[in-house]
């Protein structure tokens, strides 16, 4: 279980020693130990079965949602939730461990992934059988088609997309593999198909590239082999479904905003909770898995796309609107309040009067006050003594104003009656704007005993954490 390190409050004037080099903290994991950051946040070759389906480029490893579920003693018969839960990470490794899991991910195609990567009642042996029925119709129909009459998205839907996503060739041939994955939708396993062609897009036959942004490859891809790109995902998938234990807990992922949970969950059903909610910085994170939306038909128009945006905590300037409140929730928080007012200032300084560039104190006021929202929707729902974990990230994205994401969240926490317990390392990355290290850290807390009282005295008070810094 873990120990809360009130000695590892410091006072400012205590020297940081170089944490570039060292993700895990040694000491809170036997064994192991540490992971250095090239590889701290790497898929481990022994975690593709099921995660590997499709992820998020930039996915917490199964590695490290293995480490917290161990350390905060969850075990089989208890209920772990991912209220962030992107493609399922946390879900699919609980599952794996024979733990049930519920996730909530606003994001069209995550949720859809996510539920796909928990299905695990399709036949192996039916699924390939109709995925090889599929893949040679789609041969035929590919073969059958004039160099002049290749199949394009709408206009409208085109235009969601960066500028040569996917070549026309590629894209045409992707569209027949999909029309003839449409003609067996009754199947069990239609759904295993689609993600497998989600996967083949980005990964395998599309022109993407992705750094610290999504963007398109200086040379394109002017072919490639679509369908048998798309057998060998299926022929993947099958295997996977050959060797896990298709009796494991059920797991349920909702299409749902995190900060609103009220009809999602029971009271005082979650034991444990293990997260990652975006960062505040200026990635729209709906351009990670534009593609494979688009050519799904998850997202056909702008209106679809706003809706996905609208229902995503606040992080960047591109989902925030109008009619958006979350920023009552930290109106009395002087610190967050004085952040924004620095990067406000910054912009004038700097003469910066883009509208994107006057929304990024605004978007800082809703990033917390979305989370401070999230905290607070979700006490009634956890049990006594559950433990929580957060994966957050330090930003500068805004004009260069250090963001201390993780310990904000933690004085949030504090102040709505969460214990916090640690302020854990995990990786430091280097920022594109700054070229300083950034700390990626895990907040974790308890929600106490008795939670009746929601007075944060038996754990670190918001005016401690303001002091934190956990040193190696």
């Amino acid at each position: 279980m873990v120990q809360c390190a009130c000695d590892n409050i410091t006072s400012p004037a205590q020297q940081i020693p170089d944490m570039s080099q060292i993700a895990l903290m040694p000491d809170l994991f036997e064994g192991e130990g540490a992971r250095p950051n090239a590889i701290a946040n790497r898929l481990d070759a022994s975690d593709r079965v099921i995660h590997d389906w499709y992820r998020f480029v930039l996915s917490f490893p199964p590695h490290l949602v293995r480490d917290y579920l161990e350390r905060f003693g969850v075990a089989p018969g208890v209920t772990v939730l991912d209220p962030f839960c992107g493609t399922g990470t946390t879900v699919v490794e609980a599952k794996l461990h024979g733990i049930c899991g519920i996730g909530v991910e606003a994001n069209a195609l995550a949720h859809f992934a996510g539920s796909v990567k928990t299905d695990w009642s399709v036949n192996p042996d039916a699924l390939m059988a109709c995925a090889q029925m599929i893949a040679d119709a789609a041969e035929k129909k590919i073969a059958a088609s004039l160099p002049d009459e290749l199949r394009t998205l709408s206009a409208e839907a085109e235009s969601l997309l960066l500028k040569e996503s996917i070549s026309p060739l590629p894209l045409h041939k992707a569209l027949v593999l999909l029309e003839t994955i449409e003609e067996l939708r009754v199947q069990p396993c239609y759904r295993h198909l689609r993600l497998a062609l989600a996967r083949t897009l980005v990964y395998d036959v599309s022109n993407l590239h992705f750094g610290p942004e999504v963007g398109v490859k200086r040379v394109k891809l002017e072919d490639a082999p679509v369908v048998a790109c798309w057998l060998a995902t299926v022929q993947r998938m099958a295997d996977d479904l050959r060797i896990v234990d298709r009796t494991a807990p059920p797991a349920v992922i909702h299409h749902a905003d995190a900060r609103r949970l009220a009809n999602l969950l029971q009271p005082r059903s979650i034991d444990a909770v293990f997260t990652s909610p975006p960062y505040p910085n200026e990635k729209d994170y709906t351009r990670t898995t534009r593609l494979e939306s688009v050519v799904l038909g998850l997202i056909k128009n702008k209106d679809d796309l706003r809706l996905v945006k609208q229902g995503l905590l606040r992080s960047n300037s591109r989902n925030i609107y109008k009619n958006d409140d979350d920023d009552r929730w930290i109106a009395q928080n002087a610190e967050i309040q004085a952040l924004a007012i620095e990067i406000e200032q910054r912009r004038i300084e700097l003469g910066k009067t883009s509208g994107f560039e006057r929304m990024y104190a605004r978007v800082t006021r809703h990033y917390f006050g979305g989370m401070a929202r999230h905290l607070a929707e979700l006490r009634p729902f956890l049990k006594p003594g559950a433990y929580l974990g957060y994966v957050v990230g330090e930003q500068a994205s805004f004009f260069q104003v250090l963001i201390q994401t993780g310990r904000l969240l933690a004085e949030i926490a504090a102040e709505l009656g969460y214990k916090v317990v640690d302020i854990d390392l995990f990786r430091t990355r280097l920022a594109t704007a700054t070229r300083q290290q950034m700390r990626e850290e895990v907040v974790v807390l308890r929600w106490p005993e008795r939670c009746a009282s929601q007075s944060p005295k038996d754990g670190h008070t918001a005016q401690d954490i303001s002091r934190i810094r956990i040193i190696c």
